[in-house]
């Protein structure tokens, strides 16, 4: 069993600006050498916006060491957000009109292909051993209901031999009459649950449930911005974890390291480093020799 922690992405300009870097690394081959140095675990959040090229995927296989593990955040349309025309391949971008496509207006077919692409995209990054999880991130709009189960159904049987992790964002999910059926959908596909920590300050906020539905669970701490639901990127995920709570989720994450085989525990905040000096934290509470080996039993649940 392992703990893993480390940040959603490596190279947001505030980073760069922030100082965490040592002078002179200037190239993003050379950040993610840096940081790769740092921590055992990343998650490639870039992907979201627009798949990479393969020259892109193939340098960052090169910039980090054996034993280094990248989680990759699915593109937006693969899930389901409203994703702008102009980030798709360019030869797929001459079969839309207008600027947007949303999960509703986007032909089948395009959805296929570009699974076919994402596969094809990251699949060097899993032969070289790199690949972690694939997260599958669904909007607010996608909840517990029929159309919300089949758009969750069909991510996980495009994702395939891919392994995924799904995040929801919507309280449906986690209702207490719906949760255990939520889990028992991420079992059936042998993909991870994220419990996600999150402001709980708005309508259809997802609680912070500890579950185990395959061989990794997953953490993600977005913090708890007061502008959650109505301020801009910066804004949602401008928070710092004091000490008293990054020692709690390291606690969580021991917990779920008694049931999972591995554990990937994700700072998403922001800005200037936040992110960075939050995972260092925890990865210096979570001593891997700390780690107690166990099996797959039924989730753990807390609430």
């Amino acid at each position: 069993m392992r703990i893993l922690t480390g940040t959603a992405g490596w190279a947001d300009a505030s980073l760069i600006r922030s100082g965490w870097y040592p002078p002179g690394t200037r190239t993003a081959a050379g950040r993610l050498r840096y940081y790769a140095g740092q921590f055992r675990l990343v998650e490639a959040d870039a992907p979201y916006y627009a798949l990479p090229s393969a020259a892109t995927v193939t340098g960052w296989i090169d910039a980090v060491p054996d034993g280094f593990t990248m989680d990759v955040k699915a593109y937006s349309l693969l899930t389901g957000h409203r994703t702008r025309v102009a980030t798709l391949p360019a030869d797929l971008r001459t079969r839309i009109r207008g600027p947007w496509l949303t999960a509703s207006s986007a032909p089948g077919e395009l959805v296929t292909e570009l699974w076919r692409r994402f596969h094809q995209t990251f699949g060097p990054l899993r032969e070289a051993g790199i690949l972690g999880l694939v997260l599958l991130q669904f909007p607010t709009s996608c909840r517990a209901d029929p159309a919300g189960l089949s758009s969750v159904h069909a991510a996980l049987r495009h994702c395939g031999s891919l392994p995924a992790a799904v995040e929801f964002r919507h309280a449906s999910w986690l209702a207490p009459e719906q949760r255990e059926r939520t889990w028992q959908l991420l079992r059936d596909h042998g993909a991870a649950y994220v419990c996600a920590d999150m402001s709980q300050s708005h309508p259809g906020a997802v609680p912070p449930l500890l579950a185990v539905t395959a061989n990794r669970a997953v953490i993600r701490l977005h913090g708890h911005s007061a502008a959650w639901s109505r301020g801009g990127k910066e804004e949602r995920y401008r928070y710092e974890y004091s000490a008293s709570e990054l020692a709690a989720w390291a606690e969580r994450s021991r917990r779920l390291g008694e049931t999972a085989e591995e554990v990937h525990v994700v700072v998403n905040t922001c800005c200037a480093g936040i992110a960075q000096r939050a995972a260092a934290t925890l990865r210096d509470q979570l001593d891997p020799a700390e780690a107690v080996s166990g099996g797959l039993p039924k989730p753990e649940v807390t609430e």
